[in-house]
C-alpha cells in the first residue's frame, strides 16, 4: 500500500477512525492493538506481548487486555464491513456459547472479523509460545461457530464486505463503493 493502512483516508476519515467507530457501535468499547505511543491519542491501545508474530499475536494482546467475555476483533483494512452483520455475529456468539464465532466465505475463514471468547487467549498464548502463528488451525482445537457464505447470503449480507485493502487500486475501488452507498 505504501503507507500504514490505519492512516489511509477513505470516505473522509482514516481506516482507523472507521474501524473504531464501527467497533464501538457494536461493542461499546474499542481497543487498538499497536504501538501505544503511536495510537494512544486515538483511544486505548495495547501492544503485542509476542511482537512480530502476526495477527495471532494481536488477537492474543487484545484478549489479554480485555475484561469482557466476548470480544469483537476487526482488522483495520476491512472498510466495507456492515454494522448489521457485526451485530448479527455478536448475537450468534452470545447465543452459541462458542469460543470463536467466525465467518467463512469462498475465500476461506475471516479470523480478523470474528468474535472471540477471552479464554481463546490461553490457546493463542500456547501456540505463540510454541512458535505457531497461524490462527485457523486453532479453530479445530476449540468450539467454533462458523457463519458460512450461504448463511450470510440468506441473511442478506454482501460478501464483498470482507474485501480488505492491500493496494491503492483496491482503496480507490472501495472509495467509489462507499460514495455510491452515500448517494443512495
Amino acid at each position: 500500500m505504501g503507507q500504514d493502512k490505519a492512516f489511509l483516508m477513505l470516505g473522509g476519515e482514516t481506516l482507523l477512525q472507521r474501524a473504531l467507530k464501527l467497533g464501538q457501535s457494536v461493542a461499546g468499547e474499542a481497543v487498538i492493538v499497536g504501538e501505544v505511543a503511536r495510537f494512544m491519542k486515538f483511544g486505548r491501545a495495547v501492544e503485542d506481548v509476542y511482537p512480530d508474530h502476526g495477527p495471532l499475536g494481536g488477537i492474543h494482546a487484545a484478549l489479554r487486555a480485555s475484561s469482557t467475555p466476548l470480544n469483537l476483533i476487526l482488522a483495520v483494512d476491512l472498510p466495507l464491513l456492515e454494522r448489521e452483520f457485526l451485530s448479527y455475529m455478536a448475537a450468534e456468539a452470545s447465543r452459541s456459547g462458542a469460543m470463536v464465532t467466525v465467518p467463512r466465505t469462498r475465500d476461506g475463514l475471516q479470523p480478523l472479523c470474528a468474535v472471540y471468547h477471552r479464554d481463546f487467549g490461553e490457546l493463542a498464548e500456547k501456540a505463540l509460545h510454541a512458535g505457531r502463528n497461524k490462527i485457523d488451525p486453532l479453530f479445530s482445537q476449540t468450539e467454533t461457530r462458523v457463519i458460512n457464505d450461504q448463511e450470510l447470503t440468506r441473511m442478506g449480507f454482501n460478501l464483498a464486505m470482507f474485501r480488505n485493502l492491500n493496494t491503492p487500486e483496491e482503496a480507490a475501488r472501495a472509495e467509489k463503493e462507499l460514495a455510491a452507498k452515500v448517494d443512495l
